[in-house]
């Protein structure tokens, strides 16, 4: 295999006319660019440079190695700039996967495209199975560690909030105690896992377990069954971004549920300023 540097050392000699001239240019001494040229021409397998007036012009295949030395430095320095410009995070690509009520991520990226127009977002819903491509993933409460080359982030706790149908006799209080809706037919809003693992744990902390009428797995739909008399929900603040017009929202206490939301994020990718900047605006946002 032809050894790039070496190929460099060829050109500098064809460029400059002479081995002393490219020695100068290049720092070496003159037997040091000698011996580069020798064992590059041993590589190549024939001769690169022939004897000229008082220096040397370059054989047909010292030409033809010229060239592609030309190339190569090109794309070399090419290299080097995208390199930079990816360690000063005004280039590259941020992968991001989330779950759909995560509303701090809107904010936050309208945040980061501002100040770093270069860089590509790739957005995708989270599918619950770990994503091998994503910088950073939101999850909600993980109880255990989040596997191998992954840091978890804490971004915020999210409360939940109760939502009952407008007249309900409760309405009018502005703080409900929780063990005050054992007895009420509840409205599911959540799938199972760690968002409802959070209401039931709470529930549970007050003395009783909620009573599903009505199965549902999206806040919007489940603040609709709310609204027609069906039962009474509890809904993170962050799912209560558009609310029905014939419900209520009162904060719950006696414990007030909390899901906690983190950031994933891919050790590798916290050496990327792009991927630090992005986790800055999400904890901010």
């Amino acid at each position: 295999m032809l050894d790039v540097r070496r190929m460099q050392v060829l050109r500098a000699v064809v460029t400059s006319g002479s081995v002393t001239a490219a020695a100068a240019n290049l720092g070496y001494t003159p037997s040091a660019v000698s011996q580069q040229i020798a064992a590059l021409e041993k590589e190549a397998g024939i001769e690169l440079l022939e004897r000229f007036g008082r220096g040397v012009r370059p054989t047909a295949a010292g030409r033809l190695l010229t060239e592609h030395a030309a190339v190569i430095g090109r794309q070399v320095a090419e290299a080097e700039t995208a390199l930079a410009d990816l360690r000063a995070g005004r280039t590259g690509r941020v992968a991001i996967r989330y779950f759909p009520t995560a509303d701090l991520v809107a904010p936050a990226l309208a945040r980061f495209r501002t100040e770093h127009p270069g860089v590509r977002v790739d957005l995708r819903i989270a599918d619950g199975a770990r994503d091998e491509e994503a910088d950073l993933t939101l999850v909600v409460g993980p109880r255990n560690a989040p596997g191998d080359g992954l840091r978890l982030v804490h971004l915020v706790d999210d409360p939940y909030r109760a939502v009952l149908p407008k007249g309900h006799p409760l309405a009018d209080r502005r703080v409900l105690d929780l063990a005050g809706l054992a007895d009420e037919p509840w409205v599911g809003s959540e799938r199972p896992g760690p968002c409802l693992d959070a209401v039931l744990e709470a529930c549970a902390a007050a003395g009783f377990t909620p009573d599903i009428a009505v199965e549902c797995e999206e806040y919007a739909t489940a603040q609709g069954f709310v609204a027609a008399g069906l039962g009474i929900s509890l809904i993170p603040l962050m799912g209560l971004g558009s609310r029905h017009p014939n419900v209520v929202v009162r904060r719950v206490r006696g414990p007030e549920p909390v899901r906690s939301i983190h950031a994933a994020v891919r050790e590798s990718s916290l050496t990327l300023p792009a991927v630090r900047a992005l986790l800055t605006a999400l904890q901010e946002a």
